[in-house]
């Protein structure tokens, strides 16, 4: 299923959060989010699994305003894996990956073989097959985001938004996890932080900064010195990955730059 974002404007208490912003998550493709902090990311994320309301503006899925569909068939469709992890669940771990079924199950209906599958099959994904049993309050912040992912995997959705999927993961875990959304060939938004998976993941990127969308494109066209300094604000450059190909940004850690000059960005939305 294929994503498009429309015109997006949210405000939170009376603040324009995100202003109009449009961009596109295409089939089968890892759509990427990336921008400093407080750009505009998580907020315009939450919109799309129907956490918030957006003021104006519409997100569709498949040509359909995904706030015309009833809450359990958008939840068919769409899984999310939020920054708020839930720390809270006085469950066990198949128990919250579990709850991934329930947009499928009537009320007061019980788990079937199929459920039990799908459940088992979404804790192998993640590596977490054999720590069904143990209460989720006793795992890692590494281990809790690895269920929680394999909640949203449960759900057996067409699309997955993940906000920042690879915090609290050590580097092995996060390398697994990529390659697993990779492999699983999902139509995906997902925000990162880090630019250099993002650049390795994506199939295409959407820059944020300050609630706008200001580049889209291929890691490669939209990763550009001129736009490291614009929007992050630090001085970089752009070589090959020498295991991969990908573009690998090297960053300046002793220098933080100002704003660049003011059609740096611009030229990269030749991209989109």
């Amino acid at each position: 299923m294929r994503i498009e974002i429309e015109d997006l404007h949210i405000a939170y208490a009376g603040r324009t959060v995100v202003a109009g912003a449009r961009l596109v998550a295409a089939e089968g493709e890892i759509t990427g989010l990336v921008g400093p902090n407080g750009s505009g990311k998580s907020t315009l994320l939450r919109t799309v699994y129907r956490h918030l309301r957006p003021i104006a503006g519409r997100v569709l899925l498949d040509g359909t305003d995904i706030r015309a569909m009833a809450p359990a068939r958008s939840a068919r469709h769409v899984a999310a894996l939020p920054q708020e992890r839930g720390d809270d669940f006085e469950l066990t771990v198949r128990e919250v990956v579990a709850m991934g079924r329930t947009p499928y199950k009537r009320a007061f209906s019980g788990e079937d073989a199929t459920d039990r599958d799908i459940v088992s099959r979404a804790l192998a994904d993640v590596g977490m097959g054999d720590h069904a049993g143990r209460r989720f309050t006793a795992l890692s912040g590494g281990e809790r985001q690895r269920v929680l992912l394999a909640r949203a995997f449960a759900q057996n959705p067409d699309v997955l938004v993940l906000d920042e999927p690879t915090n609290h993961l050590d580097v092995r875990h996060q390398v697994e996890l990529l390659s697993l959304l990779r492999e699983q060939r999902r139509t995906t938004l997902v925000s990162l932080h880090d630019l250099n998976a993002a650049a390795s993941v994506c199939d295409r990127l959407h820059v944020l900064h300050d609630g706008t969308v200001v580049a889209s494109g291929s890691p490669r066209e939209v990763l550009t010195p001129a736009l490291m300094a614009e929007v992050f604000g630090v001085r970089a450059a752009v070589v090959d990955h020498p295991l991969t190909g990908d573009p690998l940004i090297a960053f300046d850690h002793r220098t933080a730059v100002g704003p660049g000059p003011a059609d740096a960005v611009e030229k990269t939305r030749t991209g989109a």
